[in-house]
């Protein structure tokens, strides 16, 4: 079983994608499948030119319709997601996210854009068939700091609150839940109750 991660920031580098690549890392701690989509990556022309027919955009439809659950991660600009998000996701099927739970996660200047997850991505989350839209969680630029190794410190509560996100979404997936695997247990404590 998969879960797909979509970046969905125009920049190399951000705080949305060092919160989605932590999302990843949890993900592969439970035994999850996980591969990345960056939309940065693909066609740039394909994109804004709704170009359904791009072999970068048909790949990129392919692989939303083979995951069973997505992680979309954008960062917030003027009360919104991103435009490179945006342009992507207009040219997904409708049914795109049918039957899949999705987890939206993003990062923004201040606290003040919090809302961008419900009032802007989640309708269209919504509108592409969603089966299953966890709350979203949202990092201010405080809370998720760049380092110049390339790495990325999470605040203690934004890393508590991907730790529950991570696992619920396991747990609401149906097709993921039933792969999660368990830690070995040492025969020597296995009791038996009569």
């Amino acid at each position: 079983m998969s879960i797909l991660l979509i970046a969905g920031s125009p920049s190399e580098r951000s705080r949305s994608a060092a919160l989605l690549e932590s999302a990843g890392h949890r993900l592969r701690a439970l035994g999850q499948q996980v591969s990345v989509l960056t939309v940065r990556e693909l066609s740039a022309d394909a994109l804004v030119r709704a170009d359904f027919a791009h072999p970068s955009i048909v790949e990129a439809s392919a692989r939303v319709a083979a995951a069973h659950a997505v992680v979309v991660a954008t960062p917030v600009y003027k009360a919104a997601y991103s435009g490179a998000l945006k342009v992507f996701l207009d040219l997904l099927p409708q049914t795109a996210l049918r039957g899949k739970t999705v987890l939206p996660l993003a990062t923004g200047g201040s606290p003040h854009h919090m809302l961008a997850l419900d009032y802007a991505l989640r309708p269209v989350l919504q509108s592409l068939g969603a089966r299953h839209i966890l709350p979203g969680i949202y990092a201010s630029d405080a809370q998720i700091v760049l380092t110049p190794e390339d790495a990325s410190r999470i605040a203690p509560e934004i890393s508590a609150r991907l730790d529950d996100a991570v696992a619920a979404l396991v747990r609401e997936t149906p097709a993921l839940a039933a792969t999660a695997s368990f830690a070995d247990i040492d025969f020597a404590r296995v009791q038996c109750s009569y």
